[in-house]
């Protein structure tokens, strides 16, 4: 009962400590000692038991995990998203968009952009860096609030594109190895309730917007914002090229190599961007610098709130909540998306959340003769809710690291985007592939 208590509070804890702007290299460990010593965890290793769980190895076999797994990814896409600021191509794309869908559509363009490399098979971490540059430009040109450029990028990646039937988004992909089924599992639904969200969403989004302008919010420079100038600028053909880069290269390399397909796109893309737009670059050492610096911050944030999922996932209550919330009687679909939902918010992870999950709930409702399309697309929808909570690795990149923003000022139109919106989507499933479940023994009956 201490370890639950300690880790509920824990959770509390970081979150607070997040929307308040303190240093997530600090935050994270700290609350992760409260994790340690409520669950009777040892905080450094014990040589009589140097097999038991304990604070250092745990948190930093999360923390130093999740570095070598995606260093190269956030190094490349920083890198990539910062040659496509400077050579001016960032700005090219922004005003080819204007002209085609005029200023006050800044949003939606930003949004489609986003959906586009997402459902390509960018990764949403990239995604945020890459687009972040078409954002800024966009938004400065409509005079729209910057604080909420986080959300309407967060909600193009990671809602109604990041666990839809055929995203190649790992979310999508996870369910698989223990159901058996395809990418394209429950694809009708997945598709009207993507539908439901990205319609929902967007009319949300620009009521936020519509009130923040009536209360006089407008678009606040920089003093290290890129400059919007008369200088001379890519051509928007060539300015798109390195993005068609990665996408071309994520397609064709994804089955054989699977996530380091992307590193290979992403060292494509920023080849392809230098060598295009080589006139462009005022100081190339200094955007390389620039990028560098800013990957090294975003990764090190992240992986000190995956170093928290990591403690609190060898205490003690964390398993017993994890029995108990695969145990959840009643309608199978709606216990596996409460089940994945609340471990994903625990872990900040929706992959981490499908991945604790799915070994104890496929066997399960497997047996217990759910349709295992319809669990496969419960599943990776309600990952998608809860997960992005404030301590989420990816909105702390995404808001701290890559816009400069606070969570004070950005985290509220994020919170309604990419939890609202999903969990209303993963209600909308349940309910929809629950009929579809009922319905066919009935027509079979009726057959018969």
């Amino acid at each position: 009962m201490i370890s639950l208590i300690g880790l509920i509070g824990a959770l509390a804890l970081l979150i607070y400590l997040t929307i308040r702007g303190m240093n997530l290299l600090i935050a994270a460990p700290l609350t992760a000692i409260i994790v340690a010593l409520t669950g009777g965890l040892s905080l450094f290793p014990v040589e009589e038991t140097q097999t038991s769980a304990n604070f250092i190895q745990s948190y930093m076999a999360g923390f130093s995990g999740f570095i070598a797994s995606w260093f190269f990814m956030f190094l490349l896409g920083a890198l990539f998203g910062k040659l496509m600021e400077d050579s001016g191509s960032a700005d090219s794309i922004a005003q080819w968009i204007v002209s085609k869908t005029g200023v006050k559509n800044a949003s939606f363009a930003v949004i489609a952009v986003c959906a586009i490399l997402t459902y390509g098979g960018v990764s949403v971490f990239v995604v945020a860096f890459s687009a972040y540059s078409i954002a800024l430009s966009l938004f400065k040109q409509a005079n729209l609030p910057r604080r909420f450029i986080p959300a309407v990028m967060a909600f193009g990646s990671v809602t109604f594109t990041m666990t839809s039937a055929g995203s190649p988004e790992i979310q999508n992909w996870i369910p698989i190895k223990y159901l058996g089924t395809s990418p394209y599992a429950g694809w009708e639904v997945s598709l009207v309730v993507a539908v439901l969200m990205a319609v929902f969403g967007y009319f949300w989004l620009q009521r936020m917007l519509n009130k923040a302008i009536a209360n006089g919010e407008v678009f606040e420079a920089r003093d290290n914002d890129p400059v919007i100038s008369a200088k001379t600028l890519p051509h928007p053909i060539i300015a798109a090229i390195p993005i068609l880069t990665v996408l071309t290269v994520t397609f064709l390399g994804h089955h054989a190599f699977a996530q380091f397909a992307l590193v290979l796109a992403l060292l494509s893309g920023c080849i392809a961007a230098w060598l295009l737009n080589a006139r462009f670059f005022t100081n190339l050492s200094n955007t390389i610098g620039a990028g560098t610096a800013g990957s090294l911050l975003a990764i090190g944030n992240t992986a000190a709130v995956v170093g928290f999922g990591a403690v609190a996932k060898v205490s003690p209550a964390f398993t017993i909540a994890v029995n108990h919330l695969t145990a959840i009687p009643g309608n199978e679909l709606i216990g596996a998306a409460i089940a994945v939902t609340v471990i994903a918010a625990l872990t900040g992870s929706s992959s981490g959340g499908q991945s604790i999950a799915l070994p104890v709930l496929a066997p399960h409702y497997l047996d217990a003769g759910v349709d295992p399309e319809a669990l496969h697309r419960v599943i990776a929808i309600s990952s998608g809710a809860l997960d992005s909570l404030p301590h989420n690795g990816y909105v702390v990149t995404t808001i701290r690291s890559i816009c400069g923003e606070t969570h004070k000022a950005a985290y509220g139109p994020m919170a309604a985007l990419t939890v609202v919106v999903p969990v209303v989507g993963t209600i909308v499933a349940v309910m929809l592939l629950s009929l579809i479940h009922i319905s066919e023994p009935t027509r079979l009956l009726s057959i018969s």
